[in-house]
């Protein structure tokens, strides 16, 4: 059984909606001390609720998505300055990232990469990350819902401190809980929220 993704309806679900509790904590941790450039890379950007945030706050943002509709939402926004943006249409599989990336937002994406072509995905998130560069977004737990769909990919807690090895974890927090979708579904969520830096 395969997700059968709802891409419009989800992006008029979230219009308007603020950026994600992970890359705030991310961009916290950045501004501490850090020398390295104010430069990202949002995989699955959606809308650009994230990348408005990370333009907002001056940095320059790759914004990525496989959906063409993500990308056309996201360019035609009112509130952001598109100086810094640079967007791209792409899936996963054959997903590309520049090198010497100083943070790499991946909200609620992850799990729609085909299994087959995650353990790819994540060796080219760490490749592209700096040493001293953040990784924030999340993954989702075997114990969600949607695991029983053959396309997606989920993780136990030990398989995910194993991807966060060659990290520094700087925020990690498991949700195990029932709750909904951003279109009203009943779901069950196991999600792992994260906060990274590469060592």
């Amino acid at each position: 059984m395969n997700f059968e993704p709802k891409w419009n309806q989800y992006y008029q679900a979230v219009e308007g909606r603020p950026p994600r509790d992970t890359l705030l904590q991310a961009l916290g941790f950045y501004a501490q001390a850090t020398s390295l450039p104010p430069f990202a890379v949002d995989l699955g950007c959606g809308d650009g609720r994230d990348t408005a945030e990370l333009l907002r706050q001056g940095w320059r943002v790759l914004a990525i998505d496989g959906e063409p509709e993500a990308i056309a939402r996201l360019r035609q926004r009112s509130d952001i300055d598109r100086t810094g943006l640079e967007t791209r249409v792409q899936r996963f599989e054959t997903l590309t990232l520049p090198p010497d990336v100083s943070l790499i937002n991946a909200s609620f994406c992850l799990p729609f990469c085909p299994p087959e072509h995650f353990p790819r995905l994540w060796e080219e998130i760490v490749l592209a990350l700096a040493p001293g560069g953040r990784f924030c977004g999340h993954l989702f737990g075997d114990q969600d819902s949607w695991a029983v769909y053959g396309d997606m990919n989920h993780h136990r807690r030990d398989q995910v401190d194993q991807l966060l090895a060659p990290f520094e974890v700087e925020w990690l927090e498991e949700e195990n809980h029932p709750g909904r979708t951003a279109l009203g579904e009943e779901k069950h969520w196991h999600i792992f929220n994260i906060v990274a830096r590469k060592r």
